[in-house]
């Protein structure tokens, strides 16, 4: 199977996403000796952290595939018009993974997301409202089309449940520190 991962988060080293991502593409890489990794990576201005992409790169079961797109102009394509699905750009894959900030189309492959909270929409005046628009944009198409979505606590869970209506059965807990 080709499982494709959205890493561009991990450009923001040392955040609770970019953490957790890392982990459990480590932890994954770890058990799963059968699947092939084809790593999306798009940053306007950072790089990919060397020891991070050296890590990731160790058993050569994961490509990389390196973007220079800002996440605006992503945002904008992926959570906004919704065009220009994943496999233009990692080829074909069965699974694709998004983390945190877009929520591209896809043709063929099947979607999961990771959910972190909801503070966009439990508390809005905490963050700014281009962050607020984004997450919302990008969560209605999760809403829509993700088969399966990882949260990193039972709160995660059940404010999806409760604040996006996603029913139980589409959400698996995944807690930090694995």
């Amino acid at each position: 199977m080709r499982i494709g991962i959205d890493i561009s988060q991990l450009a923001y080293e040392e955040t609770g996403v970019s953490n957790y991502l890392f982990k459990l593409l480590v932890n994954l890489f770890k058990i799963d000796k059968k699947n092939d990794y084809i790593l999306f990576f798009s940053s306007l201005r950072r790089d990919l952290p060397l020891f991070i992409e050296s890590k990731l790169r160790e058993g050569n079961r994961a490509t990389i595939k390196k973007f220079k797109f800002p996440p605006t102009f992503l945002e904008i394509i992926w959570n906004k018009y919704h065009s220009f699905p994943i496999e233009r750009f990692v080829g074909d894959v069965d699974i694709f993974i998004t983390s945190d900030w877009t929520e591209p189309p896809s043709r063929n492959a099947k979607k999961a997301t990771i959910i972190y909270d909801l503070v966009v929409y439990k508390n809005p005046q905490e963050t700014s409202s281009k962050i607020v628009e984004t997450h919302k944009r990008k969560l209605k198409w999760v809403k829509m089309e993700s088969d399966l979505i990882f949260c990193i606590s039972e709160a995660s869970k059940k404010d999806a449940m409760e604040i996006l209506g996603i029913e139980e059965k589409r959400l698996k807990v995944i807690y930090p520190g694995i």
